[in-house]
């Protein structure tokens, strides 16, 4: 049986906690699922909720970001849609490799590499009118 929990938060800096706190109680739910996956989930959920903040903001966007936890006894599968104005995340800025010292000079372009890392499957879904950033963690992490 799946659970469905949803929510809407305004696209600024200071709804993110609560984005980060809803997640995370929502995933606690399903209690099969060890603390060190669930917060892998909340740091990817955190990068994603914050790229969408961003697009938001630099489109000029006034809805809300949408948040969709979807439970699963095995997994949990998290949706982060925005109605910025989309990007190509193939073609998005890369940051240099980790071992590089210049990297220690970028604040921006880790986001979707560690949500990659994070979690056992991303989806970004682009289109002028928004991204869908889906996000899955199953109880048993894939290597």
């Amino acid at each position: 049986m799946s659970e469905v929990v949803e929510l809407e938060i305004p696209a600024r800096p200071d709804f993110l906690s609560l984005a980060r706190l809803v997640i995370t109680g929502a995933a606690n739910v399903e209690p099969t699922f060890s603390d060190d996956r669930i917060e892998d989930l909340r740091i990817a959920v955190s990068e994603a909720v914050t790229n969408a903040i961003e697009a938001h903001v630099s489109s000029g966007a006034e809805e809300r970001v949408v948040l969709r936890c979807d439970l699963a006894e095995d997994r949990i599968e998290v949706e982060v849609i925005d109605r910025g104005s989309g990007f190509d995340p193939e073609n998005a800025p890369t940051a240099p490799a980790p071992e590089d010292p210049e990297r220690l000079l970028h604040e921006s372009g880790l986001g979707i590499p560690l949500m990659r890392e994070l979690v056992d499957e991303t989806e970004f879904r682009a289109s002028p009118t928004g991204t869908v950033v889906r996000l899955v963690v199953t109880r048993e992490r894939r290597l």
